[in-house]
């Protein structure tokens, strides 16, 4: 499933927050659609009653409208009554599970109404069905975190924390914030604004969990809870937030003291074991496996699983994995060595989670070329998030998911378990070696991997040496045009001597914060917020960048056939494109796209993804 096809299925799903309006609204012909459309103006415009009799008018003529129930629910959220709001939103979602939008709206009224239990699990679901991407948006929309960031603000602008004053009163108001906790929890948050709140919030938990709050009462499971999830957020973006000294020094204290009673079979208080997860990895202390062994509140068993438990499991996965090829060449070594010490991406939501339940309730039709019995090659699958895409879309096939990083594929077959896939072989490989394995694939896909080794033309006729006849392969490598601030950034970096270390990448990324506008393309970037994202970023022992030419030039050395590039998020860079070649446009006319982008150089910001097929035997 390509950007395209996914953005097809959000738009499905979030069929609740826009429709087309239609032309006419004559109270014959008027279609449903447009009747949405008019129920949505009215509400944006205030006008509530209007909007809940055009919902009532399209409920008679189709019950299970799933755009008129959400908004009836929200009518009612606004006027107080969460309990008929409920009530809608659970019948929207009756309709359509995978609206990621109907279970964030009914996670808000049950935690109004007091069934917290209730509202996490759907907030959690809000997240896993797309909402990921729009959690720092819904985060920050709250009044209530709102005005304690624009407080953090006024006193100190950047992300790295002190031990300035940060009450209890505010941690409690965030521990309440349920969808806070949920997110926190689940995902990457990319905004200096709430690296800088929940860096605040973990040097708050810190004093408290070694008795220097100013607050002595007894400390609540709700608190405990909220620590526990800001463990897991340090824990998923590797503690990439940065911390004074002194701060440093005395969560060292308190890690020590929960050795000492670990190893005395003391009481361990549950705020101290997540404030020490807080600040270092559980999994790296020795002889922490014993605190799986004891009894924990649920939200502290749920951080043991994911910092000890699950990383355990990771280890003991290493030794499964089979080598396919041997790791020779020097900068392929070094690249491995990084992506041991930093796999990447650490993800953690399921990418198909929405495909997957509209596949099961047979809103998403089977085609035969997905039911196709195909032998696909990720070359370069780092943690599986790509190969576990692959295998969803196309349950028949059978693929081989290759990485140079033990540790990587190790998360990768973890995560593919949890899912319940099986199609999915894992082995540990460098491309350069591959034409020694004596397989060949109907399709193979390289998104983000040539461009890392030491010779990237030699790894992509290695892999087209491995296509079938009439396959098709899927490349993504970086655009020259489009990486300018990245190698302004890399020049930086070694300018000021910085290495690829923890410390180092801290002290990076606060320089870059000070610099504010002047790396402002860098922290609009979701990878500046983990620490193996920011490493891959703007550390990587190995970057090569290519221009639309050179492309074109090995296609043509190769036979290979331009099928098209990746459908853009953006739909104003295809419309930009068809008006520079007016009545002439050519979406795989290559030298039309070398002219575009250098019009238009922030057009392949991310990288060129494209798709190229081999000849057929004639």
């Amino acid at each position: 499933m390509n950007r395209k096809e996914r953005r097809a299925a959000n738009k499905r799903r979030d069929a609740s927050a826009s429709r087309p309006a239609a032309a006419g609204f004559g109270p014959a012909e008027v279609n449903i659609a447009g009747l949405a459309a008019e129920a949505s103006r009215s509400y944006r415009a205030g006008r509530a009653s209007e909007a809940q009799d055009i919902c009532r008018r399209i409920l008679a003529r189709e019950p299970a409208h799933v755009q008129s129930l959400n908004l009836l629910g929200l009518i009612a959220q606004a006027s107080g009554d969460h309990r008929l709001a409920a009530k809608m939103f659970s019948k929207a979602i009756a309709s359509d599970e995978a609206n990621a939008a109907c279970h964030y709206n009914i996670g808000n009224s049950y935690q109004a109404s007091g069934h917290r239990g209730k509202a996490m699990a759907h907030f959690r679901r809000a997240l896993a069905l797309g909402m990921e991407d729009k959690a720092v948006a819904f985060i920050l929309q709250s009044p209530v975190i709102a005005r304690v960031i624009a407080r953090i603000a006024a006193k100190r602008p950047l992300a790295a924390t002190t031990a300035e004053p940060f009450g209890a009163e505010d941690l409690t108001l965030l521990a309440r914030d349920l969808f806070l906790r949920c997110a926190i929890e689940a995902t990457t948050l990319p905004s200096l604004q709430l690296e800088a709140l929940l860096g605040h919030a973990r040097t708050a938990l810190l004093r408290l969990a070694c008795g220097q709050g100013e607050d002595d009462r007894e400390i609540g499971d709700e608190l405990v809870a909220f620590a526990c999830a800001l463990a897991r957020q340090c824990f998923i973006n590797e503690y990439v937030y940065d911390a004074a000294e002194a701060e440093i020094r005395l969560a060292g204290d308190l890690r020590d003291q929960l050795l000492r009673d670990l190893a005395s079979s003391a009481t361990i208080a549950p705020l101290a074991l997540a404030v020490v997860a807080a600040y270092f990895p559980l999994h790296a202390m020795p002889m922490a496996e014993p605190l799986l062994r004891r009894a924990w509140p649920a939200a502290v068993a749920g951080l043991l699983d994911v910092q000890l438990r699950e990383p355990l499991e990771e280890a003991g996965d290493r030794t499964a994995i089979p080598a396919l090829t041997p790791v020779r060449n020097s900068v392929s070594v070094e690249v491995m060595r990084q992506y041991e010490e930093n796999p990447y991406p650490r993800w953690t939501i399921n990418p198909l989670t929405a495909f997957a339940a509209d596949q099961a309730r047979g809103k998403i039709a089977p085609t035969a070329e997905r039911q196709a019995g195909l032998d696909i090659l990720i070359a370069g699958c780092g943690t599986g998030s790509h190969a576990v895409q692959i295998a969803q879309v196309y349950p028949n096939a059978r693929l081989l998911a290759l990485d140079i990083s033990l540790p990587s594929l190790a998360y990768a077959r973890r995560k593919t378990r949890e899912l319940g896939l099986r199609n999915i072989e894992y082995a540990q490989a460098d491309i350069l070696e591959l034409g020694s394995i004596d397989r060949t694939f109907d399709q193979i896909e390289s998104v983000g991997v040539l461009h890392h080794l030491a010779e990237p033309a030699a790894g992509w006729r290695v892999l087209v040496s491995l296509l079938r006849p009439g396959g098709t392969m899927r490349i993504g490598l970086y655009s020259e045009l489009a990486r300018r601030a990245i190698v302004d950034a890399r020049a930086h970096i070694a300018a000021r001597d910085y290495r690829a270390t923890e410390d180092d990448i801290r002290k990076c990324r606060q320089d870059i914060v000070r610099e504010g506008e002047r790396w402002k393309t860098l922290t609009g970037m979701r990878d500046f917020y983990s620490m193996s994202g920011c490493r891959d970023l703007l550390f990587n022992v190995m970057e090569h960048r290519f221009t639309i030419p050179e492309i074109t030039a090995f296609l043509d050395e190769q036979q290979l056939s331009f099928l098209g590039f990746e459908p853009f998020d953006d739909p104003a860079v295809l419309e930009k494109f068809h008006r520079q070649f007016a009545g002439e446009a050519d979406e795989i006319n290559l030298d039309q796209w070398h002219r575009f982008e250098q019009a238009h150089p922030e057009t392949f910001w991310g990288m060129y993804v494209f798709t190229v097929r081999k000849q057929a035997q004639s």
